[in-house]
Formats: C-alpha cells, structure tokens, sequence
C-alpha cells in the first residue's frame, strides 16, 4: 500500500502542476552539455510541471540505505574508503541507481528513458519513422511532454499489466539485485512493477522466430574481463519502452552493456534498434551509475495490485478526469 501512496503523490504532485524538484546541477547522463542550468521546456508556461531552484548549495545527495523492509539498518561503508578494483567477470551484487535526473529524481525513468528523457528539448525526441511516431501518437502517458490526466491514459500498466523489457531498465530501476552463475545473470528488479528475467550466458543465440513475451529472449557474453553485453529480441509490442509512451515494433533488439567500472560501481548503456519505428539505434540511457549496495542490505517489496488500482482510480483517477467535467 506504501508503493501506491507513493505513485499517487507522484501523479498528483506532476498534473496539478506543483512544485517538482529539478536538480540542474545534477543533468541525467545524455543531456546536452548547453543546457546545464536551463530549466526543461516541459517545466515551462502555464499548465506546465513545476520545477524548483537548482539544488542549494552544500546540499549532500543521500548515497548509503537508510532502514530497509527488515527494519534493519544495513552495514554501511566506511566514510572516506576507496573503492577496490573490478573483480573479472562479476556484476553480481545488490544496485542502486545513482545520481538524479533534472527533475530532482534519483534513478532514470520518471519521465522517459534517462538519456532521452521527454521534457522538451528537440535532441531529446527519438528518431521515429512514419510508422512509429503514428505509434507513438496513438499512446497517452501520464508522464511527459505528452502527458494526459491519469483517467485519460492508455498505459498497458494501468490495468496492472506488467510493464515489460526493456521499460524495467528504462522505469523504476533504482533497485536491482544481480545473481549470477557460469550458465546465466538474473535480474530481480525492484520498483512498484517488480520483474526478473534471465539472460543466458552458455553461447546458445537469440531464438529467430521466438514467441513474444514481456521480458523476451535474451544472452549475453563478456567482452572483456569488466564488460557484459546483452542482445534481447521477442519482445511483446504491447509493452511501451518508457514511461514517456515510446512504442515499440516486433521488430525490436536491445542491447544493454553492463561494464563494471571498480568494485563499488556498475555502469548500464541500453540501445533501442528498431526498424520499423526508428530510422536510427538510439541510446536510451548512457553509462548510467549505479552503486553496490552492502551485501546484507534488501530490496523492499512493490507490486501493481488491481485492488489498490481500482482504489486509485475511485479516488483519483476518475475524479480528476476533465472529460468527466464537461
């Protein structure tokens, strides 16, 4: 229930246009470096969201886990400590986003893909054909230069649908623990839709017709002793890419690299290649930083439950609906 009260402060806080933290001094990986310090077109004019002053300054960033689901503080690091070396070959570990978006989030997401985030800016529009900005036009988010009243969305994840690959990296991925073994990564992702999924790591290739689903097919191979990189395919077209209403086509591949940069820090690129909806690969986030997490520290339980939705939109959604008050 928790979660729920979280997303419904989110929705509320966005729509009605009050004040949402924008970090400027913290630009999300892929902004463009002339923009640093400009507030986002999407916080501009009337009806906008709001965004705040930069960030105060001495203002520290909170990087150590507080009291997790147990109740139990986790071990925390040392102050001051330097982190060792990469191991070879091991992402394994309990991660957490690191760094904020220019809307004063941590993690990437709120807003689109964290390097091509849906807040205005011309660069920031991924590369459609004909086809898939049709696509794209025929969604209705919540979130973005686009963004519609809650009671308005078509999002597959109202009704509670999970919400797929790869908008498990590019929505919610504050969170994630990695378990490895010689055959295989598994992904537990945290967040309110909380997913997993197995990547293959035994040399088998992505199936070439496969059936779709949620998560679709995926393997990976280390490039080098810190670098595992990722092809996924099969993915189900019903799923958006992000929170923005990106769209997808059957026709999609991923591709992810995970390149563990020393011991304490992960950095995940994600790549869009898409045909039928895209004239070009683009990336949808950019080495974006995470930091492990003590070995003993937990990921807290989130889950889309079609009871605390139908209570949302009772309460809410419906309510809120400006076709409703004509």
């Amino acid at each position: 229930m928790r979660d729920l009260r979280a997303y419904l402060v989110l929705v509320i806080v966005g729509l009605t246009s009050s004040s949402i933290m924008c970090a400027q001094t913290a630009s999300q990986s892929g902004q463009a470096a002339d923009h640093k310090g400009q507030i986002p077109p999407i916080c501009q004019g009337e009806g906008r969201f709001n965004c705040a002053s930069p960030t105060v300054k001495g203002q520290t960033e909170d990087t150590e886990p507080g009291t997790d689901a147990w109740g139990r503080t986790p071990t925390r690091r040392q102050a001051g400590s330097k982190p060792g070396p990469a191991p070879r070959h091991d992402i394994s570990g309990n991660w957490r986003a690191d760094g904020v978006d220019e809307f004063g989030y941590r993690g990437p997401g709120i807003f689109g893909a964290g390097a091509m985030p849906s807040d205005g800016w011309p660069e920031h529009e991924p590369p459609y054909t004909k086809e898939g900005l049709a696509a794209y036009h025929s969604h209705k988010p919540v979130f973005g230069i686009d963004a519609v009243a809650p009671a308005q969305t078509n999002d597959p994840v109202k009704s509670c649908d999970p919400q797929g690959f790869p908008r498990d990296d590019l929505h919610g991925f504050g969170a994630t623990e990695i378990l490895q073994t010689p055959e295989k990564m598994v992904i537990l992702y945290g967040g309110q839709y909380k997913d997993w999924r197995v990547i293959w790591a035994d040399g088998r290739a992505l199936p070439k017709d496969p059936e779709p689903t949620w998560t679709g097919y995926s393997t990976g191979k280390w490039v080098d002793d810190t670098t595992f990189v990722v092809e996924s395919n099969g993915l189900d077209d019903r799923t958006w890419l992000d929170n923005a209403g990106r769209p997808h086509s059957d026709e999609l591949r991923v591709e992810e690299r995970f390149h563990r940069v020393d011991h304490d820090t992960l950095e995940l690129t994600v790549t869009i290649n898409d045909p039928k909806y895209y004239t070009k690969p683009w990336a949808a986030l950019d080495k974006q930083p995470f930091k492990l997490q003590p070995a003993d520290s937990s990921i807290g339980e989130g889950r889309c439950a079609p009871s605390e939705m139908a209570l949302y939109n009772s309460l809410v959604s419906d309510p809120a609906n400006p076709d409703a008050k004509k």
